[in-house]
């Protein structure tokens, strides 16, 4: 290969210098990327309807965790313009491999909200039926979704589907290894997967100064000969365009595409965690007026693509919705408790048999 055209292909897979943005962190318009086209005004509707019930939604499961129905809830706020874009990015036959901290992402997919709370409410199952909503179970472990996306994307790809795989993933995971060995497979494979990485500056209470160098996470990619991306993550009007462009990238046979969404976690990493151990409020107040939903709603109202009753309307539906989501999560159920002994192994042990049976006695004791 010759100095330029290997000058060629280097350029083709670095980011931006800078995140791609269209908005500023105060809604205003900014000098559009020429790089990337702007999503129509239905579509950026549809987000910031999407983006008012997300928030609604993560408030009201953050409200459940003091309620005593849900035993831990890691929130989003601040996020939602990444996992709304990405599930917008998206059509009904891809697949989408979610955190444990992407809950708006699978209610803005379309689940039932009860179905999507059930693996935090303490659930020994994720809620949902991963091959009908093709969404897989959200992932507590770091960086393993990104493996299986990748053997997804790749099966997909082997049964002559046009679907592809989507996998969100947070700076923490980055520092993985099933991060790095799920670039490399997919790059030699060229499965058609999209790696979204929401950077939200900190993996638990490691901030990302700790956590790695680079000038930035997109920058990962490159060793993998993997294209790659920045993006404004609070920017939804960005993040819609650069994902989409992902999408058809990896769709039409070219490999995959990592992007890094430079956001912000503004609530603690859980209801259990304490943030201010570790972090300065400017910092957060900071982060804060940077806020994708007040910016997203700027902006469109600056262009005349919402207005009052289209800001009304949303934040009616997204009450609505929490009512809905309060009255599911109040509902009380019946917990079998032999469901303990149904999944552990296809054939029982002797000793889950004993098990099984001494528990069964001591029911049928308290009946007496």
């Amino acid at each position: 290969m010759s100095v330029k055209a290997l000058r060629q292909a280097v350029d083709s897979l670095l980011p931006s210098l800078v995140p791609v943005r269209f908005a500023a962190e105060n809604g205003t318009a900014v000098k559009s990327p020429g790089a990337y086209t702007a999503p129509s005004d239905e579509l950026l509707r549809e987000a910031y309807r999407r983006m008012i019930l997300g928030r609604r939604f993560d408030t009201q499961a953050t409200a459940l965790t003091k309620q005593g129905r849900l035993a831990v809830y890691p929130s989003s706020r601040g996020q939602e313009a990444c996992q709304i874009a990405g599930v917008l990015a998206l059509r009904e036959d891809d697949w989408l491999f979610p955190t444990y901290r992407d809950s708006v992402a699978l209610v803005s997919r379309g689940i039932d909200p009860v179905e999507v709370l059930t693996l935090l409410q303490g659930g020994w199952h994720c809620g949902y039926d991963p091959a009908a909503t093709r969404v897989a179970p959200q992932c507590t472990p770091l960086a393993t979704q990104t493996i299986h996306a990748v053997g997804m994307a790749e099966a997909l790809r082997r049964k002559g589907e046009d679907s592809i795989a989507m996998a969100f993933i947070g700076d923490g995971g980055t520092s993985e290894g099933d991060f790095h060995e799920a670039l490399n497979s997919a790059a030699v494979l060229r499965a058609p997967v999209v790696f979204l990485v929401q950077n939200n500056q900190y993996a638990i209470s490691v901030p990302l100064a700790k956590q790695t160098v680079a000038p930035a996470l997109a920058y990962k990619g490159i060793g993998y000969g993997v294209r790659s991306e920045q993006v404004d993550g609070n920017d939804l009007v960005a993040m819609l365009s650069v994902l989409t462009a992902a999408v058809e990238h990896v769709r039409s046979g070219q490999g995959p595409f990592l992007v890094e969404a430079h956001t912000y976690r503004m609530d603690a990493h859980t209801n259990a965690d304490d943030a201010t151990r570790y972090r300065q409020a400017a910092e957060v107040e900071k982060w804060e007026s940077a806020d994708p939903v007040a910016r997203l709603e700027t902006y469109l109202r600056g262009r005349g693509v919402i207005g009052d009753e289209d800001v009304e309307a949303a934040r009616t539906a997204a009450e609505a919705f929490a009512a809905q989501v309060r009255a599911g999560m109040n509902a009380e159920t019946e917990a079998d408790p032999f469901e303990l002994f149904d999944h552990v192994f296809a054939e029982p042990t002797p000793q889950l048999r004993e098990q099984r049976a001494l528990l069964a006695s001591e029911l049928h004791a308290q009946e007496d």
